[in-house]
């Protein structure tokens, strides 16, 4: 019995393997680089979708945390506007949550085990930050800005990045600056350059109040909507303008290593650190509607993966029809000289399957290369007033191309065996005759 089934098997192998070397008909032949196009197509184009979407989503939001931090702790007061009271600097968080690493949440004590979350990284970094909005008067014109006040351990790291001229400000512990770091888009809107001398109006109690500043740098992110009104300067030019005392703030913004871990770390600082009268809110809350639009690509995403594969699934369907088609005197034979529906049946699907591996592979090979290509010479250019984004982003997801793969070769296993059921239909005699 298990030498009858070996042998099948191999004779299976054997003949699937000298109906592939064929040469064939032309007809036959084109099928068969058609099935094999088809599918690398598809694969091809699943995961350069994904690599794309994946990288325009941590680009964009790698851009909003680079405005404001992962996490902000303020005060009490949530009217959303840019004149909120003032809260001190000198908290039991500030700056000790620089020192926490990973942590393991107990979610629900009365449950018992299974529970636990450990953290996949920890609190990168925390700073205070101070808000004042103002008007902004260069050579020719005037422009409304929220000037954003950083201190000494303001994280430079993103906005060094987008620096198109100048350099970043520098805060000592000496004289407050009288520099500033204003977008790209205000230095055209006003004409301005570096060095330059600008001048910044507010009201404070029913008067105004004037302030002198020097351009220092110029960046550009991408984000038009920040780019337009936000502006940098030294903390104690925001504390001298509004009265504040030495110590007063906005509030803090918290930097994480994991993007992650946003809630976890949320719900840790808020239940573990958080005085009463302080506020904590993810950025994902706070400006909702860049995150649900960058969320929506997420349908789109799904739609293309699931209209490829019924693609690919149609495509595999229809060749396995046109092969046994094609070589019904053989399988007609075949049966007349003992073989199981089961074997035969083997055939075209060992067959299918590596047209199918074939067109994995050369669709794995095309979309890595494209995206490599992107990667290292950014061909593909977007508007980046309409996508925030001047270059195509790309970023790969092993798990995911190892997923895609897995999946592809599963559900072309199980639907091959729907066209394959059509060969128990076909009698030798009539199989035979039929050429």
């Amino acid at each position: 019995m298990y030498l009858g089934a070996n042998f099948k098997m191999t004779l299976a192998r054997f003949i699937s393997q000298r109906l592939r070397s064929t040469d064939g008909d032309s007809f036959t032949r084109i099928i068969l680089y058609f099935a094999v196009g088809t599918i690398a197509l598809c694969v091809a184009v699943i995961l350069l979708a994904h690599a794309l979407i994946l990288g325009f989503k941590t680009e964009i939001k790698a851009k909003v945390f680079g405005f404001w931090g992962h996490i902000q702790i303020t005060g009490l007061n949530l009217n959303n506007t840019f004149e909120s009271p003032p809260i001190q600097d000198e908290q039991t968080f500030y700056p000790a949550l620089d020192t926490v690493g990973r942590i393991t949440l107990e979610l629900d004590p009365d449950a018992g085990r299974g529970t636990r979350q450990t953290t996949f990284g920890g609190i990168r970094h925390i700073q205070a930050y101070a808000l004042k909005p103002g008007i902004l008067t260069g050579r020719e014109d005037l422009d409304g800005i929220i000037l954003k006040g950083v201190g000494a351990d303001f994280d430079w790291e993103f906005l060094s990045r987008y620096m198109v001229d100048g350099e970043p400000l520098r805060v000592t512990d000496t004289v407050p600056s009288r520099d500033i770091l204003i977008s790209q888009t205000t230095a055209s809107r006003l004409r301005l350059g570096i060095n330059d001398p600008l001048i910044v109006y507010f009201i404070q109690e029913n008067r105004q109040i004037e302030r002198r500043f020097r351009v220092r740098g110029i960046y550009k992110t991408g984000l038009e909507e920040y780019d337009r009104k936000l502006a940098l300067v030294d903390i104690r030019q925001i504390r001298e303008v509004n009265g504040w005392p030495e110590h007063a703030v906005t509030g803090f913004e918290v930097v994480l290593d994991d993007l992650r871990d946003l809630d976890a770390f949320t719900n840790y600082i808020y239940y573990e650190w958080l005085p009463d009268d302080l506020y904590i809110e993810p950025i994902s809350q706070k400006f909702p509607a860049i995150f649900d639009w960058v969320d929506l690509q997420n349908i789109n995403e799904r739609v293309l993966i699931i209209l490829m594969l019924i693609v690919a699934m149609i495509n595999l369907i229809t060749v396995l029809l046109i092969l046994i088609l094609e070589r019904l005197t053989m399988v007609g034979i075949l049966k007349a000289l003992g073989a199981s529906d089961g074997m035969i049946r083997s055939i075209f699907i060992r067959l299918t399957l590596r047209i199918l591996v074939w067109g994995m592979a050369i669709g794995n090979a095309v979309a890595l290369s494209v995206g490599m290509i992107q990667s290292r010479f950014q061909i593909m250019k977007l508007d980046e007033a309409e996508y925030y984004l001047s270059v195509v982003p790309i970023r790969w997801d092993p798990w995911f191309i190892l997923f895609v793969n897995v999946l592809l070769v599963l559900v072309a296993v199980m639907t091959l065996w729907i066209p394959s059921m059509y060969i128990k239909r076909i009698q030798p005699v009539k199989s035979i005759q039929f050429k």
